[in-house]
């Protein structure tokens, strides 16, 4: 071979001739390759959701008792104590009422009306009761208060022997007015009294006398009317269970100005026992 076709050198790799690196590679790789997003978990939402519709369902279910419950009690009540059927009965219960429904038996329950009729006494109730089954059966207790006016309130003193004509309420204090004859004479008496409570009885302590339009003490009235005077100026207590159903007991009583507000405790067994609904009896 001459000189004239000799074979040329291949060029050297330097920084003007870099290698090139093909993508893909088995030595270079897919090293600038964005990886591939992740699927976002859903159930967190989903779970969320979930529980959102829970609460409002829970909520409305809520809100049906509480609608639905007032008149079912209502009817139950006028029922059980053979009201008219038009009688105005609030109905109020407390706490979360769907746990109790399932349970059978309401905590607390709250029953009041301005005006009832029970065994010939008329007056404003407002009664507590708890632990009411839901099934039957009896309460685990109850109590309220009931206020009458002073017609009511002179009915209840009709077993009493002391002169009364009328009754008038002025708190703390009633006072009986009424006559006594004296040689034949009528005399008007006026009698003044605080009214209480003792043992189921209602109580009468005297705090003041007028005889004929005159103010007199206890000696005098002892004195010039004999047993009738002492009567006057001594402390009655009067038996009213005979005018109250059986199933309720005085446990106070004090005028509010011109009503007297009688407390009272309710025996439990009135829900299933239907003597304690009818008049009690006195000794």
């Amino acid at each position: 071979m001459s000189d004239e076709n000799h074979t040329l050198p291949y060029p050297s790799a330097d920084s003007e001739h870099p290698t090139l690196v093909i993508p893909g590679g088995k030595d270079g790789g897919d090293a600038g390759a964005t990886p591939p997003k992740r699927a976002r978990k859903r159930w967190p939402w989903v779970l969320l959701i979930v529980v959102v519709v829970l609460a409002v369902l829970a909520v409305a279910a809520e809100l049906i008792a509480r609608a639905v419950l007032p008149g079912i009690v209502r009817g139950m009540v006028i029922e059980q104590l053979d009201l008219p059927a038009d009688q105005k009965l609030a109905v109020e219960a407390d706490g979360i009422l769907i746990p109790q429904l399932i349970g059978g038996t309401l905590d607390t329950l709250h029953l009041s009306t301005d005006s009832v009729t029970l065994e010939g006494i008329t007056g404003a109730v407002d009664v507590t009761a708890t632990g009411v089954p839901l099934r039957g059966g009896d309460l685990a207790s109850a109590s309220g208060t009931i206020r009458i006016d002073e017609s009511q309130f002179t009915s209840l003193l009709s077993n009493t022997e002391l002169p009364i004509d009328t009754v008038t309420l002025e708190s703390p204090n009633a006072t009986v007015a009424g006559s006594v004859s004296v040689l034949g004479l009528a005399i008007p008496v006026s009698l003044t009294v605080t009214p209480g409570v003792a043992e189921g009885d209602l109580e009468l302590t005297p705090v003041g006398l007028t005889v004929g339009g005159l103010e007199v003490d206890a000696d005098q009235v002892g004195s010039s009317l004999g047993a009738l005077g002492e009567q006057l100026t001594q402390t009655q207590r009067i038996c009213i269970a005979d005018q109250l159903p059986a199933g309720i007991t005085l446990t106070g009583l004090q005028i509010d100005e011109s009503e007297a507000v009688i407390t009272v405790d309710v025996d439990g067994a009135i829900a299933t026992d239907q003597t304690l609904l009818e008049k009690g009896t006195c000794p």
